[in-house]
């Protein structure tokens, strides 16, 4: 039976229904709200983890930037714990959605803009035309800078989902070599299991990587608008 390769990437549905939104509801599960007076190890480590990234995202930020704290780093645990589910064999991985991307790139985009149009509006619109620019120039680099701006969103969201899929593709190639291989010549067969493993090691750590540089590059939106 010929597998279809990007099978891992449809849509699941159970009795002709889309379970898209349970699968994106579940990582929610996973970080349980703390009720004790004192923590055990589970919440222990998470509430470190959430603390530090809090951290690194927010050092640069001034007091009105830091009020998207609570957004940034549930967006970052939220990424990540969807792109380590993803690794789970017979697992769906919505981040390799470019639908579910975008949806999450661009009101995160609209809003770090719409907060320096409101906070800084002069210096928001000062970056549409850099400083000493020839005359003659100012109409077409106004609409390249204005181009780029409207691009931001799609980039973030394409760099998940490329990396994400790029990374799922390959795992999924170099498994059926290494089936495919061991019937014929085991030794290769061996050398290809290897590749895998180190491969599989990369990709989860590939999943928080992504999922870093998806919340950072937003803060650093957020960052050139307060």
């Amino acid at each position: 039976m010929n597998e279809n390769l990007f099978a891992p990437f449809m849509t699941p549905v159970m009795l002709g229904i889309p379970i898209t939104t349970l699968i994106i509801i579940l990582p929610s599960i996973l970080f349980p709200t703390p009720n004790r007076l004192v923590n055990n190890r589970t919440i222990s480590i998470q509430q470190w983890l959430t603390k530090l990234t809090s951290k690194q995202l927010m050092n640069v930020h001034n007091p009105k930037g830091q009020t998207w704290s609570l957004m940034l780093t549930s967006l970052f645990l939220f990424i990540a714990s969807t792109n380590l589910l993803g690794m789970l064999p017979h697992s769906f991985t919505p981040t390799t959605q470019l639908s579910m991307n975008v949806g999450m790139a661009i009101p995160l985009w609209a809003g770090t803009v719409a907060t320096g149009l409101r906070n800084k509006t002069k210096m928001s619109l000062a970056h549409l035309l850099p400083q000493g620019t020839p005359t003659f120039l100012i109409p077409m680099l106004v609409i390249i800078e204005t181009i780029s701006l409207f691009i931001q969103p799609m980039a973030l969201a394409v760099r998940l989902t490329a990396n994400i899929t790029a990374g799922h593709l390959l795992m999924h190639l170099i498994g059926e070599t290494t089936l495919v291989l061991t019937s014929i010549s085991p030794f290769t067969a061996l050398i290809t299991f290897i590749i895998l493993t180190l491969l599989t090691i990369l990709e989860f750590a590939v999943a928080l990587i992504q999922a870093y540089v998806f919340t950072l590059l937003v803060s650093l939106y957020l960052h050139d608008n307060t």
